[in-house]
């Protein structure tokens, strides 16, 4: 007598039993860590806003961030307003952090007005203006958080990326690149919004002059460093009529 489990109706049947199964408990460990992962990208966020305004745990070269213990607090302290801006209006919103600065490019390209989310902290008796970008490396995203003053003068950045080289475009997210953002400018002397050039070849390699608009490219990494460049020339660019209107009122 031919056994029943020697069928192929009989394996497939097992098969899709168990896709059924295996999906029914993915499903559920997925719904059930949902509230977990949705709190640590909020912490995470809050977290990257202030590093780039300089509230963060940095030693002599790594770039280390607020404990997730203390961000929620932190934020309260030195975030006093968020922001979004959309075309001339500007409101308040307490969880402009959560914009999902992805979704609202494909709006902009797709024709649509979008949301800019915008952080204006306070420390020292100082104003920075921290601002989410999102753009494209060599293999994947690229995203970072730039803090700027009212001359559009970068004070702090924290970049950031989903799968670059590492030791090549994965360094953006270390100190020696970051850092050498501070005090660069966006504008040229005339008031005209230029970005910042990742430039190999840069004859600037120490950084000391902040107001030709560039920084040193990381060796091996032009890809990377050209989806820097980028992104800060697109979405700053987008804040500097916000900007402007400072100086007026």
């Amino acid at each position: 007598m031919e056994n029943r489990t020697d069928k192929n109706s009989y394996t497939i049947l097992f098969a899709i039993g168990m896709v059924l199964v295996v999906g029914a408990l993915l499903a559920f460990a997925a719904s059930s860590l949902k509230p977990n992962i949705d709190e640590n990208k909020r912490l995470e966020k809050q977290q990257n806003i202030l590093y780039a305004m300089g509230v963060n745990e940095n030693d002599d070269s790594s770039a280390n961030f607020v404990s997730t213990t203390d961000a929620p607090e932190l934020f309260k302290k030195y975030i006093t307003k968020q922001l979004v801006i959309e075309g001339d209006k500007v409101t308040e919103d307490p969880e402009a952090y959560l914009i999902d600065v992805k979704k609202e490019q494909a709006k902009a390209k797709a024709g649509l007005e979008r949301k800019l989310p915008l952080f204006v902290g306070e420390k020292d008796g100082k104003t920075f203006y921290i601002v989410p970008i999102y753009g494209k490396g060599l293999w994947d995203a690229i995203w970072a958080y730039v803090s700027i003053d009212e001359n559009m003068v970068v004070q702090g950045a924290y970049f950031d990326h989903k799968g670059e080289t590492p030791g090549l475009g994965a360094n953006i997210k270390q100190r020696f690149f970051m850092d050498d953002f501070i005090g660069e400018h966006l504008l040229n002397e005339s008031g005209v919004f230029k970005g910042i050039d990742v430039a190999k070849g840069n004859a600037d390699p120490k950084n000391e002059n902040k107001t030709d608009n560039e920084v040193d490219a990381i060796a091996g990494a032009t890809i990377t460093g050209n989806g820097v460049t980028a992104m800060i020339k697109a979405d700053l660019k987008l804040y500097k009529p916000y900007i402007d209107n400072l100086k007026t009122n």
